[in-house]
């Protein structure tokens, strides 16, 4: 889970909400609304940061507070994100993200920085992702099903793709690490992130607490 800056919202959803019995089901622009909630997360999943596209097919639109618990937010815009389809139609043990989520509460927003949610995440070198924070840990094992198989051997994967390739760099200068880490973190770029990126950026960040 990485902290997502929101930007402006659509304006249709402003002009929405003004609207006289304005809800999520009869928005009619959630094409634009994919395409904002993507861009600002640099195409990934606010969960689970594997790669999303904006289309009904490719992504959900995620409620942080669901719908039938805060109707009220149904339409907030910081109460909104892109997620992945997470196992959408597969067996309950399978799903992740907002798919697994369905109406229950999370302790931490990613869209709200103030929850600073990239400070209690920690990730082990098999893949696995934990929280010293019993309220978030238990948000991102049991409520969104983040250490699912799949995601494990994903983040794994993206670790060790990274970690492969260091020898053929020779040492490892501290500046070396740091300009590393302002890529991986998409602080060079404005694009695309890498899906599950924030694996390397945690790896990074210990590498360089340690010189």
């Amino acid at each position: 889970m990485r902290a997502i800056h929101k930007g402006l919202e659509p304006p249709s959803l402003s002009r929405h909400r003004s609207s006289q019995h304005a809800d999520y089901a009869n928005y009619p622009d959630k094409d634009n609304l994919r395409a904002a909630l993507v861009a600002e997360q640099r195409g990934l999943c606010c969960y689970c940061l594997s790669r999303i596209r904006p289309t009904g097919q490719e992504m959900k639109i995620a409620h942080w507070h669901s719908r039938g618990k805060y109707p009220s937010e149904q339409l907030d815009y910081s109460n909104l994100l892109g997620a992945c389809k997470g196992g959408e139609g597969q067996p309950r043990i399978q799903q992740h993200c907002d798919t697994r989520q369905a109406n229950k509460d999370l302790s931490r927003n990613p869209a709200n920085l103030a929850h600073r949610v990239e400070d209690f995440i920690r990730f082990e070198g098999d893949g696995r992702v934990l929280s010293e924070n019993p309220s978030f840990d238990t948000d991102l094992n049991e409520v969104l099903n983040l250490n699912t198989p799949f995601l494990i051997n994903n983040r794994k994967a993206t670790l060790d793709a990274f970690i492969h390739v260091l020898p053929t760099h020779g040492p490892l200068p501290p500046n070396q690490l740091r300009k590393w880490l302002r890529a991986w973190n998409g602080e060079t770029t404005a694009g695309e992130l890498h899906p599950f990126c924030l694996v390397v950026v945690y790896w990074l960040r210990k590498r360089l607490a340690r010189l």
